[in-house]
């Protein structure tokens, strides 16, 4: 029979940037009983209060140290202590249980199982794993089943594979190894990171993949409608960090569409947050992690201005909110407000 705690259910996940303390300011010193920090520290008690944030306005769930969250850019120790602070702050709101992902971005086999077992500890419930793209044209698809496989077969949690092409030089899962990669027990599902929608659709409608284990989910709310109505457990995208409850309606639309068929105006509805959310999309893809996290603090009060750590600080450059306010997302901010 299977076990359906090990699937990850269908929805809006939201991968949360990871939030860091503002710098010292001038004429203020680290504490000399502790080692001379280079980054900024890890702002904990933020990213709790943004998880509860999320969960309040009805996503399925968070990924915790994806790309998003700069899961590169922390220490194996912190990021044991933010996952693990995560689970208890939600749990101490009232969100026992509550889905959590964690991504684990790194092309050790041994290394990967080691960020698995702390998620496990952690209280996570799935391990979401980029593909393994360092070495780029040299990883084939045989290779990608076989390292997937042994993680697989060793980790302590179920795992989703997480095929970012932007950030593993091209490397790209093909809809052939997917249906290979289903079979597992373990591998309950994928992120696909990518403009390709044929893919998506592909690996959602293969009839030799047993859906009922194996969820597909977009990286973009820009293709949520189109791939959800083709068979899609929905996305796990950074846009809902800022507007959660558009991203939710949408998919809660798209959903129906698919079971129940949708009045005119439901049908009007969706077309219209689609347009929203797929134009709000050019904002995320086109200043990533720094447009996030300003997108964030602008617009929902957490976090600060300094972006993420080295090598990417900074906010966006001089006039770049105002101008896409402008466009788009100053629509999208008032459908929010009236949901």
């Amino acid at each position: 029979m299977l076990d359906l705690t090990l699937i990850p259910p269908d929805g809006v996940w939201v991968p949360s940037p990871t939030f860091f303390l503002p710098s010292p300011t001038e004429g203020t010193y680290p504490d000399p009983t502790q080692p001379a920090r280079i980054q900024r520290a890890v702002d904990v008690e933020t990213q709790v209060a943004h998880s509860i944030f999320l969960a309040r306005s009805g996503v399925t769930g968070i990924v915790l140290l994806g790309s998003t969250g700069e899961a590169i850019h922390l220490t194996r120790s912190e990021r044991s202590a933010l996952v693990s602070a995560v689970r208890r702050g939600l749990q101490d709101a009232g969100f026992p249980d509550y889905p959590l992902m964690a991504g684990v971005l790194t092309n050790g086999l041994e290394e990967a199982l080691e960020w698995l077992d702390d998620y496990a500890r952690a209280g996570v419930q799935w391990g979401l794993v980029l593909a393994p793209g360092y070495f780029g044209a040299s990883v084939g698809q045989e290779g990608l089943v076989k390292w997937y496989t042994a993680v697989a077969d060793r980790s302590p949690l179920p795992i989703l594979v997480y095929n970012y092409p932007g950030v593993t030089n091209g490397v790209t899962v093909l809809p052939e190894t997917y249906r290979v990669l289903a079979d597992h027990p373990k591998i309950v599902g994928c992120k696909m990171s990518h403009g390709n929608v044929s893919h998506h659709i592909q690996v959602a409608l293969d009839p030799a993949i047993h859906h009922d284990k194996f969820r597909v989910f977009s990286g973009l709310s820009s293709q949520l409608g189109p791939v959800v109505l083709f068979g899609a457990a929905g996305v796990i995208d950074g846009l809902p960090a800022i507007f959660p409850k558009t991203v939710v309606r949408l998919m809660q639309l798209a959903e129906k569409a698919n079971t129940k068929g949708l009045k005119d105006e439901e049908r009007t509805e969706l077309q219209r947050l689609q347009y929203a959310v797929s134009l709000a999309e050019e904002f995320v893809m086109r200043y990533g992690i720094i447009g996030i996290k300003e997108a964030v603090f602008r617009v929902v009060g957490f976090g600060n201005l300094e972006g993420g750590r080295l090598p990417i600080p900074g906010e966006l450059p001089e006039g770049a909110w105002d101008k896409v306010k402008m466009l788009f997302l100053q629509a999208i901010e008032l459908t929010e407000a009236s949901l």
